[in-house]
């Protein structure tokens, strides 16, 4: 019988790992902006038609409250409407899980809802509600209600039905049975949808301030633009970027807390250099 010693538990650490899946996009992003800056430089072109990165990033630094003072009320408006959209969901969805003929009736008037252009229905949505927080929570939720809508409904009929037909051999009524199968059959579903409709929030939020706000960030944008400040307007969309970028990692986060299991079992799963060993 030969002896093998297997590698030691977490061999590599998690930040290791986690710098190997990052360092691939990291590097392609970096030689992007080289590229930009290089072009920029000695490419002929005016900053007033296309800024280097470092010029962005400088005016970026110079005008940091004025960026802040605008971010702050995007984000309110992307984090209520988001809120908002997201209870809606969750309700809707499980009214129409118990009331399949409401699928039938709602659904086409929901895609109907997805044909709507933003930039459209923006304009109308400040009209009729004004230019305050409302039509911003309302836009923000028109353009991340479907995905989790969808991801919801399609999660709940997932349910393995042994599992709903065992539940109810055992006593369990209806309501019961979506609490204990249903709904944690469509955490995975519903998490899909999540990262899909939070990168749509800021995009939401910042057209409802081009239609008319005070503040935020589409409003800096536009006077940027106004102003013949590109560096600017790419100052302020490197901030909604990362905004994005922020509010998507959050809802990992957030999955990875809610389903541990799910991590603990692509962990648990063998590397292909381990099985060629084994």
């Amino acid at each position: 019988m030969s002896c093998r010693t297997s590698p030691p538990q977490g061999g590599r650490s998690a930040v290791t790992a986690a710098f190997a899946r990052a360092a691939p996009a990291a590097l392609a992003f970096a030689l992007l902006l080289a590229a930009w800056e290089l072009y920029a430089r000695f490419g002929g072109i005016a900053p007033t038609v296309l800024p280097a990165p470092s010029r962005v990033l400088a005016q970026a630094w110079e005008n940091r409250a004025a960026l802040a003072d605008n971010t702050l009320p995007t984000i309110g408006a992307t984090l209520a409407g988001f809120a908002c959209s997201l209870a809606a969901a969750f309700v809707l969805s499980t009214v129409v899980d118990f009331l399949p003929r409401l699928r039938r009736a709602l659904f086409p008037i929901l895609i109907a809802s997805q044909t709507l252009p933003l930039v459209a229905i923006a304009p109308l949505v400040v009209l009729w509600f004004g230019f305050g927080l409302l039509p911003k929570i309302l836009l923000v939720a028109l353009v991340t209600f479907f995905p989790m809508m969808v991801a919801l409904v399609e999660g709940y009929a997932s349910t393995s039905k042994e599992i709903a037909q065992m539940l109810a051999a055992m006593g369990a009524g209806r309501w019961r049975i979506f609490w204990l199968a249903r709904l944690p059959s469509a955490l995975p579903y519903f998490f899909a949808g999540l990262r899909i409709s939070i990168t749509y929030a800021v995009v939401g939020a910042i057209f409802a301030e081009y239609a008319g706000a005070a503040k935020g960030l589409g409003i800096y944008m536009l006077s940027a633009k106004n102003n013949f400040r590109p560096d600017l307007v790419l100052a302020a969309v490197a901030v909604s970027s990362a905004l994005t970028l922020a509010l998507f990692g959050l809802a990992v986060l957030v999955q990875r807390l809610a389903m541990p299991w799910e991590r603990a079992g692509r962990d648990a799963k063998p590397e292909p250099a381990e099985e060629d060993r084994s």
